[in-house]
């Protein structure tokens, strides 16, 4: 990962800026709506939203899930939000709560355990390990099931196929969805127990982390499956490697028919564009602190503050701003696209998912990851992807935008007051910032990567940081405050922001590519990398024009224009350059 390159390098890395035309220095946008935002923003209030939320393992329409959209309206009232149906016309700050039928029933744990049977001790109980049911998994009879255990190791459909599982218990490293779907729905199984833990969750340092897992649902066999530590699996294979292993599991959960999901939609409506907006997003599901309590206090926190600096009279919001929190990606979406004249102003959108970090305890760092750049394509350099997963993309899916430079030097600007660190990654998908951009509006991912304890039980309270949900949400919500309200001198500061950041990007991809070619590289290719790149920037450029409320103004379009021409030169220099 790099520290201070997002779609360009950090400015002191210019050489290219030697050219006449090179952007001038100009005074930050934020500077004075920054320093408004940190002083009233409250990371242990953002805390404690995390706090109630991570009492529940959350899931849509379940009890959890619930109490967590009421515990955020509650808020949402208090900072002065007024419910959508009692507000009055000049109410700028509103919320609903949207209800939409779910077409399966609401799932939630309850209790589950899972001993060897006659053993004092269980090797799993719900009480420590809330990720140890699969979800959709049925409750068992009273007293628990005993059956005889198969191991088969690292799962395939032909190690199942060799040994008869009917009325068994099936273990073996795998997805739980699939063994299920194989030894429960074909082979009649009763339960399975499922092992499945990447490398970079250390299962052999955190023994006893399970990575919550779901199996399909089936109400015809209405089986179970268990979710495996290293720990667990290690003690079931000791047994079996002694002998013959019975196993007594029980299982208690709650399904809530006819269950409805719940979004929450708060508005700050802007005074002279109220259709155009900045949304962020936010989701309330899933039984993770960090994810994504921590995105919902986070985003709470920032609803709070905007609240306060309105009725102060501190700011005064031009375009409007939406935060939503619901359902990861499905929430987002429909927002997007069930009302197509709302959909047309949506500007920006930013997605708030696994913020909150204590990166001493969790590993990774901060990142903003990228709308599709050139990075994407060629991701070399300083540039990398996570461990989460990404692949390249072609030329096509580039959006070229001034959107990741401009919310960088947001968080960049919130870092020097602090040593906070902030790194990017290029795009890699699978969170509410992919439905804006599948929109073709420009979207953002604020996350962090690589944590040891993604998606596993023990990410509890003790892995977040107050500070670090401070230094998000500040820059997410100056980010919003700035664009929502910018005249023609915050426009032009961006148009220099991204200039700068453009003469920096190429000189790293021109020694990148002069490298390249000592190396017997392809000139053709490290061409075509270094015109994307200038095509790339002087289309974000020109997408500055919309920038300021009301349209660009002569003086910004003058501003746009030289910084194309900056920007322009600079390619054409940059290709002088490769032997």
């Amino acid at each position: 990962m790099r520290a201070f390159v997002l779609g360009g390098a950090a400015a002191a890395l210019v050489t290219l800026s030697a050219l006449p035309s090179a952007a001038p220095a100009q005074r930050s946008p934020s500077a004075a709506i920054a320093t408004q935002v940190r002083a009233r923003f409250d990371g242990q209030q953002a805390f404690a939203t995390v706090a109630f939320l991570d009492q529940f393992a959350r899931w849509p329409g379940a009890r959890g899930f619930d109490a967590s959209i009421d515990h955020i309206a509650a808020q949402l009232e208090q900072a002065g939000y007024v419910r959508q149906d009692k507000a009055a016309p000049n109410d700028r700050l509103t919320y609903r709560i949207e209800r939409y039928p779910m077409n399966v029933p609401a799932w939630e744990a309850v209790n589950a355990e899972m001993r060897i049977d006659g053993a004092a001790s269980p090797v799993l109980q719900y009480a420590t390990n809330r990720n140890m049911l699969a979800n959709n998994s049925y409750a068992t009879p009273a007293g628990g099931v005993v059956a005889e255990v198969v191991d088969l190791g690292t799962y395939t459909p032909a190690a199942l196929d060799a040994v008869d599982v009917k009325g068994k218990i099936v273990l073996a490293d795998g997805r739980a969805s699939q063994l299920f779907s194989d030894a429960v729905g074909k082979h009649g199984a009763v339960g399975v127990l499922a092992y499945s833990l990447p490398a970079y969750s250390q299962p052999e340092k955190h023994r006893t982390s399970i990575m919550f897992q779901s199996i399909p649902l089936d109400t015809v066999h209405r089986g179970w499956g268990i979710n495996l530590s290293y720990a667990a699996r290690a003690e079931l294979r000791a047994a079996l490697a002694r002998g013959p292993v019975t196993l007594r599991v029980t299982t208690d959960v709650a399904w809530t028919q006819s269950a409805v999901e719940r979004t929450v939609v708060a508005d700050v409506r802007g005074s002279a564009a109220p259709d155009e907006r900045f949304v962020f997003s936010a989701h309330v599901q899933e039984p993770g602190a960090n994810d994504n309590a921590s995105g919902v206090g986070a985003q709470m926190e920032m609803a709070r503050v905007t609240a306060q600096l309105l009725r102060a009279g501190s700011i005064d919001p031009r375009r409007s701003i939406t935060f939503l929190w619901g359902l990861e990606i499905r929430s987002t979406d429909r927002y997007i696209t069930q009302d197509s004249v709302r959909a047309r102003g949506i500007k920006w959108g930013l997605s708030l998912d696994m913020v909150g970090e204590d990166t001493r305890k969790t590993g990774g760092t901060f990142l903003i990851e990228k709308m599709p750049d050139p990075s994407s394509v060629w991701t070399r350099g300083e540039d990398r992807h996570t461990e989460w997963g990404g692949r390249p993309l072609d030329k096509s899916a580039i959006v070229p935008h001034y959107f990741n430079d401009f919310v960088l030097q947001r968080c960049l600007e919130q870092a020097a007051t602090n040593g906070w660190v902030v790194k990017t990654n290029p795009f890699e998908g699978g969170s509410d910032h992919t439905p804006f951009l599948k929109a073709k509006m420009p979207g953002l991912l604020f996350w962090h990567f690589t944590d040891q304890f993604y998606h596993t039980d023990g990410d509890r309270m003790d892995k977040v940081s107050a500070d670090e949900l401070k230094n998000v949400g500040v820059s997410a919500l100056v980010s919003a405050l700035v664009l929502s309200s910018a005249d023609g001198g915050a426009a032009r500061g961006v148009v220099a922001e991204v200039t700068r950041a453009a003469l920096a990007r190429l000189t790293v991809e021109t020694s990148l590519s002069t490298q390249s070619v000592k190396a017997g590289g392809e000139v053709l290719k490290e061409r075509d990398i270094l015109q994307t790149w200038g095509a790339y920037f002087v289309d974000a450029l020109r997408a500055t024009a919309e920038i300021e409320v009301g349209g660009a103004t002569a003086s910004t379009r003058a501003a746009i224009d030289q910084a194309v021409l900056t920007v322009q030169a600079a390619t054409r220099e940059a290709l002088s350059r490769l032997p």
